[in-house]
């Protein structure tokens, strides 16, 4: 329970009438219920769609969704999201990236990449199936917070201090296989065996990323997490909306 409070204070900025003792270790220990944490988050989507769908056109209620999923969230990994943008757009050597992504001014290309990466996401969750529109809340947040754990545990620091390596440090299998179950557990239930096909998908696609990152910095950081993850919001969207197209 106690990580599990952990996991939803860095997550999400949702006032809680309590707060716990967070050591040293504990961050890197709460990714094993960053998934749970994921759930939760889902389930508030849910539960706002609910109350807005009977009064707004679909396009209109998926934007608010995912206006307040941001705002749920802290704009935590959107921020991510634009200093990896800025990064790549400086087009310099391991040192020039990291320092870009430090600077807390957002250029042109993070710009870019918040713009496209909402109108992605928005987009993609208006072409989920209105059947599977609950099923596709509930999950995208889980999946997306198990590519944090996947793109943590075992990685690199590209940075001696941060908010990246406080979860390296304390993050290690056991966390990783009981992120795994949950998830896994969570997609079969929801979407059936077939719906496995996103977390398999996603789990390619964070390996390849933080490979990439690796050659490019020498790691991961705070901010490569973040990108990740909202990258990997936008690619379950994606891929639950394209479900029903698959043969069976």
């Amino acid at each position: 329970m106690r990580l599990y409070i952990i996991a939803m204070q860095f997550l999400t900025i949702i006032p809680l009438p309590f707060s716990v003792k967070c050591g040293k270790e504990d961050l890197g220990r709460s990714l094993a219920l960053f998934p749970l944490a994921g759930l939760t988050i889902g389930a508030l989507l849910a539960g706002l769609d609910r109350l807005l769908s009977p009064w707004l056109a679909r396009p209109l209620c998926d934007a608010l969704l995912i206006a307040a999923l941001s705002v749920v969230t802290g704009a935590l990994h959107l921020d991510g999201l634009a200093d990896v943008c800025d990064g790549v757009a400086a087009r310099g050597g391991r040192e020039r990236f990291l320092e870009i992504m430090k600077d807390s001014r957002v250029g042109a290309g993070g710009v870019v990449g918040l713009v496209l990466g909402l109108l992605l996401k928005w987009q993609a969750l208006v072409a989920v199936p209105d059947r599977m529109k609950w099923h596709a809340l509930l999950l995208f947040p889980v999946i997306a917070r198990f590519g944090q754990v996947q793109t943590v545990v075992f990685a690199r620091n590209a940075r001696e201090n941060g908010l990246g390596s406080s979860f390296i440090k304390g993050a290690g299998a056991p966390h990783l296989v009981i992120a795994t179950g949950l998830t896994l557990a969570a997609v079969s239930l929801l979407l059936g065996t077939t719906g496995l096909i996103i977390p398999a998908s996603t789990t390619l696609f964070t390996w390849l990323a933080r490979s990439w990152f690796n050659r490019a910095i020498g790691g991961v950081t705070g901010d490569v997490v973040g990108c990740i993850s909202e990258l990997n919001e936008i690619l379950a969207l994606v891929l639950i909306s394209a479900l029903p197209l698959l043969p069976r």
